[in-house]
């Protein structure tokens, strides 16, 4: 709490005030929802008067403060915009009006995002009933630091000049994101390029790789309690990991029936061939699953290519070229299996492939330890504004 600003219950500060209008079918009304954790308010879909089943709505108006009683315990209370101004809550959200000679809506704008009023909503909302409303009486209850207007100006002032800031930084942060994303595509375009240069044509993909199709009767097993993994490319991290707990659960013998066909092995890719198609995946097999309809499965013959020479072919821009033409071509919008055999690949010799392969995993590690600055970066980030608004409400700003 505030060690130099006076603390001020928010009966002193703001009324409660209701616009009160009866809904009628034939009029649009804006909805206005309000987030969670001191997000703000957004727009909702508007509706007709004779879809709510509320006998009466009631208008915002810009700088109001509007509060969701059932969810206000988790900071979901929000100074209304005004691009919101004219929008209509129900009775769930009782809503005030700053008394402007005594705070500043900006100022409770910041203050509503901070632990310390979510803390005191969470507090004011637990009752008796189990429930955890919070009643409008509580609501105003909540203490705020709250200095004299000059003050709550010329450190909201400040508080706006360091967000935007931070805003700014997320914004660099972001584009660096995407060119990282870029950069990815790049290097298996480049890839693609130095295999092509050392080899002498394209050639069926089938002619080096097993081209296997897990479920060749398309039948997906019915889902069951307690089965085994059932998994699809949305189970399979880009890294290769293989989540076998959000998989769906199919009876054992689809892992049985697959495991007579084939053998999984480490390293093995997976393509997309209905939904994500030609999204290529190394996997990582550590517990027994079955691998989906959805998907194909690729075995490099390791004596003529390396694993992860071909998973980088199969990433590269070229290749998705001929994923596009010949989804184009079906007319269900899929790419079978034939298609998957016949795709054009190039195939150096191995050792431009261990070559071509060190080059990839240099430019890689730098492209992993970019993404984990940015990812630090980001943590420092989010933690700058709370630490911006702990201080601006101990005066300390």
């Amino acid at each position: 709490m505030s060690k130099d600003f006076p603390l001020v219950p928010l009966h002193n500060c703001i009324l409660p005030i209701e616009r009160s209008e009866v809904p009628v079918a034939g009029k649009i009304f804006r909805q206005i929802g309000v987030r969670l954790w001191g997000e703000g308010a957004y727009e909702r879909e508007s509706i007709d008067g004779s879809q709510t089943r509320y006998s009466a709505l009631s208008r915002v108006e810009t700088d109001d403060i509007i509060v969701n009683k059932i969810w206000a315990r988790n900071g979901s209370v929000a100074v209304v915009p005004q691009s919101l101004a004219g929008s209509y809550g129900s009775g769930e959200f009782p809503t005030f009006t700053p008394i402007r000679d005594k705070m500043n809506p900006r100022w409770f704008h910041w203050f509503t995002k901070t632990r310390d009023f979510w803390n005191q909503c969470d507090e004011k909302s637990r009752g008796t009933s189990g429930k955890n409303r919070i009643r409008p009486e509580k609501f105003l209850d909540i203490v705020i630091p709250l200095p004299p207007l000059e003050d709550q100006q010329r450190t909201v002032a400040r508080i706006e000049e360091l967000a935007a800031r931070i805003e700014e930084a997320r914004g660099l942060r972001r584009e660096v994101v995407v060119e990282a994303w870029k950069f990815d595509k790049q290097v298996y375009g480049l890839i693609w390029t130095e295999a092509v240069k050392a080899s002498s044509s394209l050639i069926l993909l089938e002619q080096f790789a097993n081209v296997i199709d897990p479920q060749p009767d398309h039948r997906t097993p019915p889902e069951v309690t307690g089965g085994m993994p059932y998994v699809s490319i949305a189970n399979i991290s880009v890294d290769g990991k293989v989540d076998v707990l959000s998989a769906r659960k199919v009876p054992s013998v689809a892992i049985e029936r697959q495991e007579a066909s084939f053998t999984l092995r480490s390293g093995d890719i997976v393509l997309g061939k209905i939904g994500t198609i030609g999204a290529a995946r190394s996997i990582a097999v550590k517990e027994r699953f079955a691998l989906s309809a959805n998907i194909v499965l690729v075995q490099p013959h390791r004596d003529k290519i390396l694993d992860k020479m071909l998973l980088a072919l199969l990433r590269s821009p070229q290749m998705e070229d001929q994923f596009m033409e010949g989804t184009q071509a079906s007319a269900q919008g899929a790419f079978g299996i034939k298609k998957m055999r016949k795709l054009l690949i190039p195939l150096p010799p191995l050792p431009d492939q261990y070559r071509i392969i060190t080059y990839l995993d240099d430019l890689q590690a730098k492209v992993v330890s970019l993404k984990q600055l940015q990812s630090e970066t980001s943590a420092e980030l989010d933690a700058l504004l709370p630490s911006i608004l702990d201080k601006a409400f101990k005066g300390e700003l």
